[in-house]
């Protein structure tokens, strides 16, 4: 696409090294006040900005593509297309991460996400969706199956956060035959774009995939939602934000005719039993401060057993000291600036005047760990809240902080039996309902867990609590994760719909109306109805005609 519009991408590094700077020459350059001329190391690339015009072009050629896409064979357009997806994502995969890291990921995470994206189309799941796509059976001599069918046309909104990984998930609905548009977010559109038009399309070219069937356009937001929702062609749309925003777009989506596919804040629990191995549920609660907690998926609270407690903040506080800043393209670092925080401290104080206590961390810090309280780094910060009576009541326990802030809740001494009741019923109150873990030994408390908890897309069990798995989901939850129509997302059954097909070689159709009835009780007790033809045609008794 061509046009007098462009998106400028910011080198991570310069923002390191002078961040108004940095922002300033971004926005001159796009206001057209910078002739762009040579430009700087600062600047790694620049996209193109569509119109109005160019997004409803987009959602065209989507529309005319899909037909023809959801006719190509099911092995083709799904496992094929996998298959040769995931080779091509495995060659580029550095290429991949290092584009990340210049859009400011740390390079750990860089690397989680590329594993991530393997994960989606390797052969377990690949696998699993293709057995959800279609089923069949034998019935006599019909064919019976069980398939879902396209929407048609989807669209998909990512996060600022991690856009590339998101819209990489999207393109899992293509394998349902839906054709796809994607909106590259201004805020980081380099990695989407790299990653769809050097490695997705192409993959779509050697299947033969019609012209359309993938779309990608760098804007704003508001009017490309806007555009999307008045579309009659837009089928779905995958929405990610936060939940007071996101639901809200769900009744406009349903008041258009849209089915809503949310992707919302995440306010996730981690519970820690007395029998835990506590070295590794520490370890795991550490992922809350990678990439200072702007991932929805990461532990924002956690709730403890009373007899485990000490071990674990013991455990806690010697492994955080361990997460600190640096650039993003350090192996060991996973800290990311945060350029306004502000509300980390606001929600820091609340948490203090209704009794929580900082364990560690609670400052502002510069790049060397220095404490600063102009710093664009915050040190990873654990608050203790003793008690469950009183804890939602904290915003940094009600809500989801997207800071380094932890608070972890000590119960109040009571039988196991009680405190499992609790714990349990403390995990469904969450309002949000992302992913959930349970770090225990006893199988009857896992078990206890795994039966009653419903809330949540996930629901780990002595394991990482970011980390991805074949099969199961990376996106998707319940409540204000979800909306109301949410549960765990996997694309390509979210953009899909259920539909029963019967294959006969040609029955008769009064069998398969009234067989089964004298299959049961013989001929004797089935007696049918005449056929039309031999209705009586004698003179009817009532008014005369």
């Amino acid at each position: 696409m061509s046009g007098s519009d462009w998106v400028y991408v910011l080198d991570s590094e310069s923002l390191l090294d002078d961040v108004f700077a940095s922002l300033r020459l971004k926005r001159q350059l796009e206001q057209g006040r910078t002739a762009p001329g040579e430009l700087p190391p600062a600047i790694v690339g620049k996209v193109a900005k569509a119109d109005r015009e160019t997004v409803e072009l987009a959602v065209k050629a989507a529309a005319a593509a899909a037909p023809e896409w959801c006719a190509v064979p099911l092995d083709t357009r799904l496992v094929r297309f996998a298959e040769l997806l995931r080779v091509r994502l495995a060659d580029r995969a550095r290429d991949i991460a290092r584009v990340l890291v210049q859009e400011g990921h740390p390079l750990p995470l860089a690397r989680w996400q590329v594993s991530g994206m393997l994960d989606a189309f390797g052969p377990e799941s690949v696998a699993f969706y293709r057995s959800r796509m279609l089923q069949e059976f034998t019935h006599g001599e019909r064919r019976l199956q069980v398939r879902r069918q396209p929407d048609g046309v989807v669209c998909l909104n990512p996060p600022q956060n991690a856009p590339l990984s998101s819209a990489v998930l999207g393109v899992t609905s293509l394998m349902a035959g839906n054709s796809l548009v994607v909106r590259a977010p201004r805020s980081g559109p380099l990695g989407v774009m790299y990653v769809l038009q050097e490695i997705v399309v192409p993959v779509l070219e050697e299947l033969g995939a019609p012209a359309g069937v993938l779309n990608v356009v760098c804007g704003d937001p508001a009017p490309m939602l806007n555009t999307w929702l008045e579309s009659p062609e837009v089928d779905d749309i995958i929405y990610f934000g936060s939940s007071e925003n996101g639901i809200a777009f769900e009744k406009r989506c349903v008041e258009h005719g849209k089915k809503p596919i949310l992707e919302l804040a995440g306010n996730d629990v981690v519970t820690v039993w007395k029998d835990a191995d506590a070295a590794l549920a520490a370890e795991a609660l550490t992922e809350s401060f990678y990439g200072s907690g702007q991932l929805c998926m990461i532990p924002n609270q956690v709730l403890v057993h009373p007899d485990v407690a000490p071990a674990l903040l013991d455990e806690l506080t010697r492994q955080v000291r361990r997460i600190r800043p640096g650039r993003p393209g350090d192996p060991d670092v996973l800290l990311t600036p945060v350029l306004r925080n502000e509300k980390f401290f606001q929600c820091l104080e609340d948490a203090r005047a209704k009794g929580a206590e900082v364990l560690c961390g609670g400052h502002a810090m510069q790049l060397d760990g220095t404490r600063d309280p102009y710093g664009i780094f915050l040190e990873p910060t654990v608050l203790v809240v003793r008690g469950l009576a009183g804890a939602r009541e904290m915003d940094a326990v009600r809500h989801e902080t997207f800071f380094p802030l932890l608070p972890v809740v000590v119960a109040e001494p009571a039988s196991d039996e009680e405190l499992l009741r609790l714990f349990t019923e403390f995990v469904e109150s969450n309002a949000y309902g992302l992913r959930n873990s349970l770090w225990a030994r006893d199988p009857a408390v896992v078990e206890h867990f795994t039966a009653r908890v419903r809330n949540g897309g996930l629901l780990k069990v002595n394991d990482s609590h970011i980390g991805f798995l074949p099969c199961l989901p990376t996106h998707g939850g319940t409540g204000l994760t979800g909306g109301v129509f949410g549960e765990a997302n996997y694309p390509i059954l979210r953009t899909s719909h259920i539909q029963g097909v019967s294959i006969s070689s040609g029955s008769r159709p009064r069998d398969a109306v009234f067989g089964a009835w004298r299959a049961l009780f013989g001929d004797a007790d089935a007696s049918e109805p005449r056929d039309a033809g031999a209705a009586d045609a004698r003179p009817s008794h009532g008014a005369a005609s």
